[in-house]
């Protein structure tokens, strides 16, 4: 298997890594309509007395940063993977394959894999190669 295969490879990896990281994100929607349930007090009005709005300001914050981060990283998987078949941005497809193996365990696989095909000196060339033109 040759460098450009490789690389086509984990491009397309990157895309499958990058929709399940995006649909994994937006698990913590179920935390943000509990926070502005708490908010509204919606819970008040079926027993009587619900949890404090601070509770669920704070399940609204935290639940908004999950989501946020989640598509975050996705979204740089799919532009790194998108950068990966076209040989571009050598640097930013090393930072994005180090990022993602918090992204376990798919992404930390993807990401281990991805750094030992662009630490090779031909790969490298096949960027500046690129890079060149």
């Amino acid at each position: 298997m040759n460098h450009e295969e490789q690389l086509r490879l984990l491009s397309i990896f990157h895309y499958i890594v990058g929709g399940l990281a995006a649909f994994f994100a937006c698990f913590p929607t179920i935390h943000l309509v509990m926070g502005i349930a708490i908010v509204l007090g919606v819970f008040e009005e079926c027993s009587g007395k619900g949890p404090p709005a601070v509770i669920g300001y704070i399940l609204i914050l935290m639940a908004l940063m999950l989501i946020a981060c989640g598509w975050g990283l996705a979204i740089c998987l799919i532009a790194a993977g998108r950068c990966l078949s076209r040989k571009k941005h050598y640097v930013f497809c090393l930072v994005i394959a180090a990022i993602g193996c918090v992204f376990m365990p798919f992404g930390t696989v993807l990401g281990v894999f991805t750094i030992i095909v662009l630490m090779r000196p031909s790969v490298k060339e096949l960027f500046a190669a690129t890079k060149a033109t």
